[in-house]
């Protein structure tokens, strides 16, 4: 039963011609599917709108060949051969009452043109702009190649329509769209009649507008989405001209999209941005249109989405990443399920798919672009096989997971947890700096468990192999976890460095345990995610005086993928962390360490009082281990199964290990699929000769 003070959130609102039965507002996101895996985004679209959301929007689609952003997969709208994908995807929104939106984009200077070897275009010849910093220039758009782009969009928006989409919106937004291009003065620097004042920069836009609703005529929503603030300076979009441009073309589009600056400033992760982060950006922009606003802030509380309604902030709650936590969040708000809601951690593991040109995951919600692929629903299990109990060593997040999953499917579940609170890793590392986020992996499973009669949980229960052996489980799930190395081992050292006995060394679990070393520190970071930074952070607030050592370019380079990396390098430089690059840690002396280029090999010395080394884990697998040396004793004790899961057999994000987790509990009792593929794929059907 919904809450009144809530009702607000489900009051049909209207888009130009079309109306929305709600105010929930999947904005567009990408998922590492696109173009390759047309089906597997779908379905997931699809199972938003069984979740209830009122718009659902495709990801970036590009529009025409002349502009894509190749190695980046995302949907394609080139030619009529890209319109049957696309009608799925329109055909799967609409089934539960959504209104179905694409997304079109034009990249101008910021795409490359890496598969269709087209030269790029853009307001001004300038490089290109990509996350690779492609070795590439746009050449200035002419009066021809202008009137050739408002053609191909409108082109687009017909296909658009004949697909089936209810809403088009056009991508300015995120430096990612050649309306935000020609619109910055960072971007634009013409002299005609497209450049120079506001007016003229707003120009192209206008067209496109107006020639796209003679295109699609009265029946779809046209919607525009840009950048509240460039954030680039004195030559950027700036958010006092986003406001002049927006009064002086108030009812232009059906819509205003808003979100901020670069991909990084609008999806910046829980440890840089707040729930509602956007919020003063877009404050007042209503008062400046009769037209609805949707603005983004990883909304993930209906009490803050009802404040930004009838504060008159926004008139739509736009969600990418809080939609793919939970799909079915607006469904829960309105049967009064406030606390079942997976709230977005804002880890942006969702965001890597993207980034590496992989399918997306996503930590608290392990069926993420699995809806099609694998079969599995975000809300529901199959019911239990033939067996009926589960025995799971270790309550983190593979654990957690694997219990709630299987005590969906009806299993009588046992955790038995060694120590005295539930979450394994998260619990300590969602108490480290900026991480506090993280700790809704355990609640969210904590309060799923807390519901079923059928799951106990033991704590204080470290296990042995002859424990589990006695106890009659038919079946037994290890989950017990990795600890960190404290002998140098990861990517620049396959073998143990060499260290003096006399240094002191610390690893992030002495960290975790509240070991935290002072005086002149040197951290040595080869695991290259967020836990060096994060370390280094810690370290320097309480005083000590921090050097960061990287074999990488980049500090914690691999949160580049994470829309992080940036955020990180500057908040540990204004911390007064000194950060070392492309250097190795070669040996630890009693002294301090001995560093080395990764290039060259020139060695340097730096002094130290104390050491600590992000390298790689261990598996904390000795109980697995002692299990499967007596695999012949299994089925004498009424064991029909045992399977290592999560960190315990190989660690890696939390992601991984929530995903292992749910795997493990969908898997079980389930028919030996052999060497087939565990999962669906669609397969490039070849062309005739």
């Amino acid at each position: 039963m919904r809450d009144p003070r809530y009702d607000i959130l489900f009051e049909p609102m209207k888009i130009g011609p079309v109306t929305a039965k709600n105010r929930f507002y999947q904005v567009p996101h990408c998922n590492g599917g696109g173009y390759r895996d047309p089906s597997a985004a779908a379905e997931m679209r699809r199972m938003k709108s069984e979740g209830g959301w009122g718009v659902i929007f495709t990801e970036q689609t590009e529009m025409h060949h002349t502009s894509e952003i190749t190695p980046f997969i995302e949907l394609r709208l080139w030619d009529d051969a890209d319109m049957p994908a696309l009608a799925k995807m329109a055909k799967a929104m609409h089934e539960h009452g959504a209104l179905a939106g694409v997304q079109l984009a034009y990249s101008g200077i910021n795409g490359p043109n890496l598969y269709t070897k087209e030269v790029p275009r853009g307001p001004s010849a300038l490089p290109i702009r990509t996350f690779t910093n492609d070795p590439v220039q746009a050449r200035a758009m002419d009066r021809e190649d202008i009137r050739d782009l408002r053609r191909w969009h409108r082109n687009a928006f017909k296909r658009a329509k004949q697909a089936g989409f209810d809403l088009v919106c056009l991508y300015g937004a995120h430096g990612f769209g050649i309306i935000q291009h020609f619109l910055s003065t960072a971007t634009n620097q013409r002299s005609d009649e497209y450049g120079g004042s506001l007016e003229n920069r707003s120009r192209l836009m206008r067209e496109l507008i107006e020639e796209g609703r003679d295109a699609i005529g009265d029946t779809c929503g046209l919607t525009l989405r840009l950048s509240l603030d460039e954030m680039i300076g004195e030559l950027g979009f700036a958010n006092s001209e986003v406001r002049d441009m927006i009064e002086m073309h108030a009812d232009l589009p059906d819509l205003w999209d808003l979100a901020h600056g670069a991909w990084e400033d609008c999806s910046g992760p829980s440890r840089f941005k707040e729930e509602a982060a956007q919020e003063s950006l877009v404050s007042g922009i209503k008062k400046l249109t009769s037209k609805p606003v949707v603005g983004v802030g990883r909304f993930t509380s209906p009490d803050v989405m009802v404040r930004m309604i009838r504060s008159g902030t926004l008139d739509f709650i736009g969600c990418a990443r809080p939609s793919i936590a939970d799909p079915f969040l607006p469904r829960k708000v309105e049967e009064g399920r406030i606390e079942d809601i997976r709230e977005c951690i804002g880890c942006n593991i969702c965001i890597t798919g993207d980034m590496t040109m992989s399918i997306s995951r996503c930590t608290q919600n392990p069926t993420f672009m699995e809806e099609w692929r694998k079969g599995w629903h975000p809300e529901r299990m199959q019911a239990k096989g033939d067996s009926d109990s589960v025995l799971i060593v270790g309550a983190g997040p593979a654990g957690l997971e694997a219990a709630r999953a299987l005590g969906l499917r009806g299993y009588r579940v046992a955790i038995a947890e060694a120590g005295t609170e539930l979450g394994g890793r998260v619990a300590r590392e969602c108490l480290l700096p900026g991480l506090s986020a993280w700790g809704r992996v355990r609640d969210y499973r904590q309060y799923q468990l807390s519901q079923m009669s059928n799951v106990d949980i033991y704590f204080e229960s470290r296990l042995t192999a002859d424990d589990i052996l006695s106890f009659g489980f038919q079946n037994v799930a290890v989950a017990t976890g990795s600890t960190w190395r404290r002998d140098g081992v990861a990517r620049s050292h396959v073998v143990p460095m060499p260290i003096d006995a006399a240094m002191p060394v610390y690893t992030p679990d002495d960290l975790m345990d509240g070991k935290v070393p002072g005086g002149n520190v040197v951290l040595f970071d080869d695991d290259h995610y967020y836990m060096g930074g994060v370390l280094a952070e810690l370290m320097a607030r309480q005083g000590a005086k921090v050097t960061l050592v990287t074999p990488s370019a980049y500090v914690s380079d691999w949160t580049r993928n994470t829309l992080e990396q940036g955020a990180i390098h500057r908040r540990l430089a204004e911390l007064g962390v000194d950060i070392v690059l492309n250097r190795t840690v070669t040996n630890i002396a009693s002294g301090g360490v001995v560093t080395a280029c990764v290039y060259t090999g020139t060695k340097q010395e730096l002094t130290a009082d104390a050491v600590v080394l992000v390298t790689s884990r261990n598996q904390d697998a000795a109980v697995w281990r002692d299990l499967k040396a007596r695999e012949n004793e299994w089925a004498g004790n009424g064991i029909r199964s045992v399977k290592v899961i999560g960190d315990a057999e190989a660690p890696g994000p939390i992601a991984w290990a929530t995903y292992a987790g749910h795997r493990f509990a969908r898997e079980l009792d389930e028919p030996d699929i052999g060497d087939a593929l565990p999962f669906r794929r669609e397969v490039t059907a070849l062309a005739g000769d």
